[in-house]
């Protein structure tokens, strides 16, 4: 008897009894939506241009198969690996951002160096910020989950800035402003959950709001990007250019109404008014055609994604899965919050793509593996 009950015991802390189907079925369901929704801002493009209306879903097929591979190796071994290799994987992503300096072998993207374009190979445009992302949010766990004193101290704070820093830096010298945002939302949200006293996390607030301040007095930030973020507070004085995408944009959401015009039959959609449209501005597409209901089912489902990166952090078993977690959660919720918010107007223009739903490759790669990361740590939490 006692045999079989340790056996019981055994099979019921097997990893694999402890995937998170929610999870899967959220990231499963965004991925379609998203497929459809970039065949509708392409579709009519492509077939004008004599190209294959299907060839950017296709691609984005393709990319999404890669990415459920690398969730799949992602949880075949114990999550506690990422914090012996911290070092070697944050050196990776910091290598990763120097090439982009390395003139010839970075690609551009609307202006930006942001990509290494792998000569005569176009599938293979790698774009090192996004795994930036992923790095940052390993090494801060591992720094984090080293930590002597139950919260960290002045010089812990100094070093977890340092290392944050550094990247910031890189990413956002590559005029990766939405990225640099994305980074510094997962270094605050790792600090807060790791207790980092409130005096400190102002100080922090206000060294950041000085900086940005300097940034912008010694022209850091280009013209355009200065623009985009007066669009939102000051649009009457910027240019029409400037103003374009956030009008264009307004109007495809607001003519969506509570149902939406239906699917592939939204004007601003069809006659390709909204630039950027299949990946910055995909979330237009939701609200044009299928309104304000669908609107509310895609944030649903990115709330529900949340909610269960929320829940993996508070149940993991060692305070590294727990800031693991809280890293990815805090990714995914900036990048939600910023993308979807400068859609409706209410945030600036910033190049964040919204997870699993944009189109791009690096970013679906990434996203995956952020949520493969979620499911070792759930599954996990019991060894």
């Amino acid at each position: 008897m006692d045999v079989v009950a340790g056996r019981v015991w055994a099979d019921e802390r097997r990893p694999i009894r402890h995937l998170d189907p929610m999870l899967l079925a959220v990231t499963a369901a965004l991925v379609v939506i998203g497929m459809f929704a970039i065949y509708s801002a392409t579709s009519q493009t492509l077939r004008a241009d004599g190209l294959d209306p299907f060839s950017r879903v296709n691609k984005q097929a393709v990319t999404a198969v890669l990415g459920l591979v690398i969730l799949l190796v992602m949880v075949t071994f114990d999550y506690r690996f990422l914090k012996v290799y911290a070092g070697f994987i944050y050196g990776a992503t910091l290598v990763g951002l120097v090439l982009l300096r390395i003139p010839g072998l970075a690609g551009s993207e609307s202006g930006t160096s942001n990509f290494i374009d792998i000569p005569g190979v176009t599938l293979l445009q790698i774009t090192p910020s996004e795994f930036a992302k992923v790095g940052l949010i390993v090494i801060l766990a591992a720094m984090l989950s080293e930590l002597r004193s139950p919260v960290p101290t002045l010089p812990d704070l100094v070093r977890v800035i340092g290392v944050a820093g550094v990247t910031m830096l890189l990413v956002f010298i590559n005029v990766e402003i939405g990225t640099t945002i994305a980074l510094a939302a997962i270094t605050v949200g790792i600090l807060v959950v790791a207790g980092t006293r409130t005096r400190h996390l102002v100080a922090l607030a206000v060294g950041g709001t000085v900086l940005i301040a300097l940034a912008f007095q010694m022209n850091v930030i280009k013209e355009y990007q200065v623009e985009r973020l007066l669009t939102v507070f000051d649009s009457g004085s910027v240019s029409e250019d400037a103003r374009y995408n956030l009008e264009q944009s307004v109007i495809a959401v607001g003519s969506g109404g509570m149902l939406g015009r239906g699917y592939l039959q939204g004007s601003q959609t069809n006659l390709d008014y909204v630039p950027e449209q299949h990946t910055d501005f995909i979330f237009t597409v939701i609200g044009e055609e299928f309104g304000f209901l669908g609107s509310a089912l895609v944030l649903a489902l990115f709330a529900l994604m949340l909610w269960r990166a929320i829940r993996i952090a508070s149940l993991s078993k060692d305070a590294f899965g727990t800031y693991l977690a809280t890293g990815v959660a805090s990714m995914f919720a900036i990048q939600i919050f910023v993308n979807v918010g400068m859609v409706v107007g209410i945030m600036p223009i910033t190049g964040i793509p919204l997870p699993f739903l944009s189109y791009g490759g690096t970013a679906m790669l990434v996203n995956f593996l952020a949520i493969g990361i979620l499911l070792n740590v759930h599954m996990r939490r019991f060894k």
